[in-house]
């Protein structure tokens, strides 16, 4: 059985140190980084199953480098447990809002971080299948057919809105900018102006036809998928 790849993003040292440490212990192939530079540079170099990721932390903060892991194709899917000293109820929402899976306070025991760790890890493993079909709110997308339906109907959409729609239903809710779409929609290759996703989205839109207003500007920003929450609370 092939263990399962863990990154530690962690500036205290020990700390950090005693994570790898006990996650080696349990069997797992763990490495550690000391600041959020050099953790974006290893977890782009290789694939992770689980990035540990400390909020706080030298070169870039924490919540930057889950944005970047989030808008990267080659490392948006992976789990991410976020580690901070604080207990603002608002810091744990503003992880949540930039992808972060799940949300772990300081001080905590190993064992208790090790049982979250192991928890997201089984989700992820039978979530692997599912999450190639996502559904919201009546928009479906097949990632291994390359297929998007809408009810019943079929979608012909380009591979650009297709990369699109399916950032959108993965996480609802999620306000995504513009450069952050061009990544996801057109690579990180791709030399074009961020208002050209506005015309992206607009086509997009039309495609969806009744379903079009899901899709929200989100002003000085650039644009999410409406949350189910605000729909069934309106």
């Amino acid at each position: 059985m092939t263990k399962a790849s863990v990154l530690i993003i962690e500036d205290d040292a020990s700390l950090g140190e005693v994570l790898e440490y006990n996650l080696r212990q349990e069997g797992y192939d763990a490495q550690l980084a000391r600041d959020g530079q050099q953790g974006l540079r290893e977890a782009r170099q290789k694939s992770r199953d689980l990035i540990v990721l400390d909020l706080m932390l030298p070169m870039i903060d924490g919540l930057e480098v889950c944005r970047q892991l989030r808008s990267d194709p080659a490392t948006q899917d992976v789990s991410i447990l976020m580690l901070t000293a604080r207990s603002e109820e608002s810091d744990e929402l503003i992880g949540f809002s930039v992808g972060a899976d799940d949300y772990v306070t300081k001080p905590f025991s190993v064992k208790v971080l090790l049982q979250r760790i192991n928890a997201l890890l089984r989700r992820k493993e039978q979530g692997n299948l599912d999450r190639e079909i996502m559904v919201s709110q009546g928009i479906m997308i097949d990632r291994r057919r390359h297929r998007a339906m809408v009810g019943e109907k079929p979608l012909d959409l380009t591979p650009s809105e297709f990369g699109l729609l399916t950032a959108f239903v993965r996480q609802p809710g999620r306000a995504f900018s513009r450069t952050e779409l061009i990544d996801v929609a057109l690579g990180d290759d791709a030399i074009v102006l961020e208002r050209t996703i506005d015309v992206h989205i607009r086509a997009l839109r039309k495609k969806l036809e009744s379903h079009a207003d899901l899709i929200e500007t989100v002003r000085g920003i650039g644009y999410r998928m409406r949350d189910p929450a605000d729909i069934l609370s309106a």
